[in-house]
């Protein structure tokens, strides 16, 4: 048998369903086994053969994508990759595909777009590859889904210097970097509604593409004691606050005297993403040192383990979320691994964390 990842591609978009193959179809790891015009006719598709991944698409005939979701995530669950076009309505949609058991989220292609096969067909493909590895209750079928490619893998070293080694000095406020991929966007939820308002300025990366962190942002706002907002370049790392880097933006922590702020900047991809965890890291611990804290979360990938790495080596209090909890544990795996974390805790502990380093500075 085949050890490629099996995937069911459904868009009632005949061109979509092309390129979504073609493009899934050029890696050597992944298979597409059929492609459905909508979820009736993939259903049959799934009886005769289970794909490891589907992609699914939101506004179909016959069957919204969010109902079939939940169908099949109460009766077969499959890992399963959103697929959408960029708008302000369907970023809202699609968070609700997030919470209704959908592992991740990818834009629809954008045909004959000069720059979508070297970016976003990466992107696809590892979203896809991810999804795979995706524990979904009692369906944990783990599989090893190479990273290969032949586009470089840049590091932070494409964005900023390596820290100087110097560690800064201790102020009275501390700032918490944090790093999320797949299966973050819930983690990233849970982790923020266990904080009170007065919980130290936070910074987050979460892998996922523009205008999509908008409609996080506004999620989590709503739901956490918190203030939660995309953040702006410029804006200030304040108590209370959480500040959730742009889709497509790199975000970086700078310091102005006692005061922290965030960079918000374009560049190129690192570690394979935009924005990057390395990226946010690495800056952390050039502009904080020991006055920060690192968090790493589930996701799949190396992204945040070189960053988090350099934030131990210059004092900062190091956590990663164990692999129980984990949807993928292939960041806080490899953050372990290079000896850049201080501890290893699961998701409903990390809050508790970061309140009590807050407590003992």
């Amino acid at each position: 048998m085949s050890n490629k990842i099996r995937v069911l591609i459904i868009d009632d978009s005949a061109s979509v369903r092309q390129t979504l193959t073609a493009v899934l179809q050029s890696d050597p790891d992944i298979e597409v086994i059929g492609a459905a015009s909508d979820p009736f006719i993939a259903a049959k598709r799934i009886q005769e053969e289970i794909p490891d991944v589907i992609t699914l698409d939101v506004e179909m005939p016959r069957m919204d994508g969010i109902t079939f979701l939940r169908k099949l995530m109460s009766q077969r669950p499959i890992p399963v990759v959103m697929c959408s076009s960029l708008t302000e309505s369907g970023s809202e949609t699609l968070l609700q595909a997030l919470e209704a058991g959908a592992v991740d989220v990818i834009l629809k292609p954008k045909i004959g777009a000069a720059d979508y096969l070297s970016e976003q067909a990466l992107r696809i493909c590892d979203v896809v590859k991810s999804a795979a590895q995706a524990r979904l209750g009692s369906t944990r079928r783990m599989r090893s889904a190479a990273a290969g490619g032949p586009t470089a893998k840049l590091t932070a070293d494409a964005v900023l210097p390596p820290p100087t080694g110097k560690a800064m000095a201790r102020t009275t406020e501390m700032v918490v970097c944090v790093g999320a991929s797949t299966g973050g966007t819930e983690a990233l939820r849970e982790m923020l509604e266990r904080l009170p308002a007065n919980a130290p300025g936070i910074v987050i990366v979460q892998h996922m593409p523009e205008r999509f962190t908008a409609a996080f942002a506004k999620r989590l706002n709503s739901l956490c004691e918190v203030e939660v907002k995309e953040a702006v370049d410029g804006d200030p790392v304040l108590r209370g606050h959480v500040l959730i880097a742009p889709g497509d933006k790199h975000i970086l922590l700078e310091r102005q005297g006692a005061r922290y702020h965030v960079s918000v900047r374009t560049g190129p991809l690192v570690s394979r993403h935009r924005p990057s965890v390395d990226v946010l890291f690495r800056s952390a611990a050039r502009a904080a040192g020991s006055n920060a804290m690192g968090v790493i979360m589930t996701g799949m990938g190396d992204d945040g383990a070189r960053g988090m790495e350099e934030m131990h080596q210059t004092g900062a209090f190091t956590v990663a979320q164990d692999e129980a909890s984990s949807i993928v544990f292939g960041m806080p795996k490899e953050a372990i691994a290079r000896g850049g974390v201080d501890k290893v805790v699961s998701l409903d502990l990390i809050a508790r964390e970061i309140l009590s380093a807050d407590k003992h500075r």
